[in-house]
């Protein structure tokens, strides 16, 4: 049977465990009261102005056991769980404030794509949702999208709106890559040279930085620790925690040009470091010295006070040798500590500043690549070269999520040929990330470490504006919400792209999302002329452009 004729139950992304479809329908209206158990009173406070919103109604209170809306505290439910079922009335179970937010984001994908927009759009609409009954759960715990606004700056409302979509679709953490070579973008209140030298850079490479090619427009931005907040509390109201990254000690140019004493000087260069202007990986990285870890540990030191979340990230990536390697502090640091060569200088520091957040009661996620040279005690190891560097860390009892690169990179190309945007990186369709497995081969419950989750990674390097990273990101990260969140054997991608193209497309539209049309990119969203850089999968050479 073709997928256009195949009967569908629901219209959900991500699918649910269980669902079951009654008969008829259940009108709402302007009458239409809203009550929650105590436990319950902040998603009804976000589905009441989500509703507001969408239909212009007052959606006044009334009890939990009469409101026509009704949400339940079920203490046999997990925090994330909920269970809706609409009669007489809309009844959502939950055992958390999670689990009945997602339950309201089903009511609203129930009711149509106009309940996902800013302000009615009729004034005699009509509202109904079908009577159904849902079961629901989500499959890790972690569903994660990481957003680069450091190479590319992003404004604050566009961050926000992206953390709209997320929730939609029922992500869970929002990892911010907040530093970089290009880009400094947090305020820290003890160093304003950050901001002031290392949030703005003269120029930038124009598509694969191997084309020497540059656009001859500056460009930069930061948030304040304020928008930060903001930001932090909008992502909490969803469900949604905040991880913010500050990388160390590779891909920090930003922070020396603002604070040169914090790196090593090339050999034979007298020139002043600038923030960085081209893409790739950059042997300009921090001086292994008390300096730079005092400047870092007070940096964390006010990142702490912004952030709520468990995990502070201090990557860890991409550190190349070079400079430590001319470095007679960094030599005799190395044979100081015991250690064989200068390569063991990455994990060291990485070490120091985890210690460091540990004081603070927080855990540090990293990159793959200190595993190379040891983890910190607790890390969360985020898995971004193939599978490797996150089952070894698992076999530790180490916390793992992975995003392997050829996978789960949605800077990646989304088909061949040359009509993508500046094609990247490997062909990464909707269907391969449909169809990916965080632990492919391998069971997660036979080893020590816990496997926490996955999650996709947006690198900024090519995505210049908001409409470029919609672009990237959708419709491919709403196939992998599904992967994230929904039963593993009732995957099916041609009834995926059923629902996709029968409702959710009409969805991120309502939320004006600019993504990738299936049939390829708009006119509009094409980049003639500029080079890319593409790659074939190796397993043996991941290294990202």
């Amino acid at each position: 049977m073709s997928a256009a004729h195949r009967l569908v139950p629901h219209q959900l992304v991500p699918a649910p465990w269980s669902f079951s479809a009654g008969s008829g329908e259940l009108e709402l209206d302007a009458d239409t009261t809203l009550g929650a158990d105590p436990e319950l009173h902040g998603p009804r406070r976000w589905l009441a102005r989500a509703l507001g919103a969408a239909t212009g109604w007052d959606v006044d209170p009334a009890s939990a056991s009469e409101a026509g809306i009704r949400l339940l505290f079920d203490p046999t439910l997990g925090a994330e769980a909920y269970s809706l079922e609409v009669s007489d009335a809309v009844v959502i179970f939950a055992g958390g404030a999670a689990g009945a937010f997602y339950g309201a984001q089903t009511l609203l994908q129930l009711m149509g794509p106009a309940a996902l927009r800013q302000a009615p759009v009729a004034a005699d609409a009509s509202w109904s949702v079908p009577r159904v009954s849902v079961e629901d759960k989500p499959r890790f715990g972690y569903r994660g999208t990481m957003l680069d606004v450091a190479r590319h700056f992003m404004p604050k409302d566009n961050v926000l709106r992206f953390i709209e979509v997320m929730a939609m679709h029922k992500l869970n953490v929002l990892h911010l890559h907040l530093t970089d070579d290009q880009g400094w973008r947090i305020q820290i209140n003890r160093y304003p040279k950050l901001t002031e030298i290392g949030a703005w850079r003269r120029e930038s490479s124009l598509g694969s930085w191997r084309a020497g090619v540059f656009d001859g427009r500056p460009h930069g931005g930061f948030y304040t620790q304020d928008d930060l907040r903001e930001i932090v509390a909008f992502a909490a109201d969803r469900h949604i925690t905040v991880i913010p990254e500050i990388d160390v000690p590779g891909h920090s140019q930003a922070a020396i040009a603002a604070y040169p004493e914090l790196g090593a000087a090339p050999a034979g260069s007298s020139a002043p470091v600038e923030v960085w202007t081209r893409w790739g990986i950059n042997e300009t990285v921090l001086e292994v010295s008390e300096t730079s870890l005092e400047f870092y540990r007070n940096v964390l030191d006010e990142v702490v006070e912004i952030f709520p979340s468990p995990w502070i990230s201090l990557g860890g990536d991409e550190v190349p040798m070079t400079q430590w390697q001319a470095s007679p502090h960094a030599r005799a640091t190395a044979v100081e500590l015991g250690l064989d060569d200068v390569s063991g200088l990455h994990s060291w520091f990485v070490g120091q500043l985890a210690q460091h957040l540990k004081h603070h009661g927080r855990a540090t996620s990293v990159w793959d690549e200190i595993g190379d040279g040891g983890l910190p005690d607790g890390a969360l190891v985020a898995s971004w070269r193939g599978y490797e560097g996150g089952i070894d860390a698992l076999k530790k009892g180490y916390d793992v999520v992975m995003c392997p690169e050829h996978k789960l990179y949605l800077d990646h190309r989304q088909a061949d040929g040359d009509g993508e945007p500046i094609p990247v990186g490997f062909v990464t369709t909707l269907q391969a990330v449909y169809e990916f497995e965080p632990l492919p081969g391998v069971d997660a419950a036979e080893l020590p470490g816990r496997l926490l989750g996955a999650q996709a990674n947006i690198w900024s390097e090519h995505l210049d504006s908001p409409r470029r990273v919609q672009f990237a990101a959708f419709p491919r990260l709403s196939a992998i919400s599904e992967v994230f969140w929904s039963k593993p054997e009732s995957r099916d991608y041609h009834e995926f792209l059923t629902r996709l193209t029968g409702a959710h497309l009409a969805r991120l539209e309502a939320m004006g999302v600019e993504y990738r049309p299936l049939a390829g990119p708009a006119p509009w969203q094409q980049r003639p002329g500029v080079e890319g850089w593409k790659r074939d999968y190796d397993a043996e050479q991941l290294v990202r452009n």
